[in-house]
């Protein structure tokens, strides 16, 4: 199968599985097509899939992400302030690297509003279904939502990072806190301690809580960058932590704070 075979024959699977969703109108070019493949994979309970499945959707990720172009995050310039530590502005999703960073919610299945522009949308929809089947299975054995400021670990199955870390940053809603400060300062530190504790030396972090979650951008990357900088101090194993942002509003605070103007790319979503 060439891609839009393989985006043609997974959405058809997929409207087997949701026949609520069929529509008469089918879209004609592959960018909307690709659209509405991501839009049903955004709202697909986790439930079981077929092997046939699976194998034709990896591929139709795999091919899509090299053709976006992969970064390898070992050949990213350091930033001047501290050798382990870098800037880069592109699509965390076509990093290499041990694991990247998902902000997450608290019932830690991804988000479930088609084409919805968040970073745990934009991962989930990238990864594949299987990375909602393994956030299901670990909610499931812990029993209750995920509190903020933790961390779980799985596999980044189509991603080039090899796992993903999650984590539920503090929601904004009126003043600042310094309790806010800390809750963000645990995801970063936790993050860090289980990519350690599962010998993992890259980490890639998104800008934790300052989307629909509403955390100041200028306070959020001042709370993360001396978070991971006072957790590196006393942990030698984390080689090197990236900061990866997307908009330039980010890059420019992000460029302050660490001294340097970064190695960037922008990448569109």
């Amino acid at each position: 199968m060439n891609q839009q075979e393989r985006c043609l024959w997974l959405i058809q699977e997929l409207l087997k599985e949701m026949p609520q969703y069929r529509y008469d109108v089918f879209p004609f070019t592959l960018s909307r097509q690709w659209q509405l493949l991501r839009s049903l994979m955004n709202v697909r309970p986790p439930m079981p899939v077929t092997e046939e499945f699976l194998r034709v959707q990896d591929a139709f990720l795999q091919q899509m992400t090299a053709e976006k172009g992969i970064t390898d995050v070992d050949a990213l310039p350091a930033a001047p302030s501290n050798p382990r530590l870098v800037l880069w502005q592109g699509d965390i999703t076509t990093l290499k690297c041990d694991a990247i960073v998902n902000a997450a919610n608290s019932q830690m299945l991804g988000c479930f509003v088609p084409m919805h522009s968040c970073i745990d949308n934009i991962i989930h929809s990238m990864a594949g279904v299987q990375l909602r089947l393994a956030c299901h299975e670990l909610m499931r054995t812990q029993g209750h939502e995920e509190p903020t400021g933790q961390a779980k670990i799985t596999p980044g199955f189509n991603l080039p990072a090899k796992y993903v870390l999650h984590t539920v940053g503090p929601i904004i809603d009126g003043e600042v806190t310094a309790e806010h400060d800390a809750l963000l300062a645990s995801c970063y530190r936790n993050c860090l301690k289980l990519a350690a504790q599962n010998g993992l030396r890259s980490v890639a972090f998104c800008c934790i809580s300052t989307g629909v979650f509403s955390f100041p951008a200028q306070r959020a990357a001042e709370v993360a960058v001396q978070a991971v900088e006072n957790y590196l101090e006393s942990n030698n194993q984390i080689q090197r932590v990236v900061f990866n942002v997307f908009k330039d509003s980010d890059l420019m605070i992000y460029q302050h704070l660490l001294g340097t103007g970064g190695s960037y790319q922008k990448v569109p979503m």
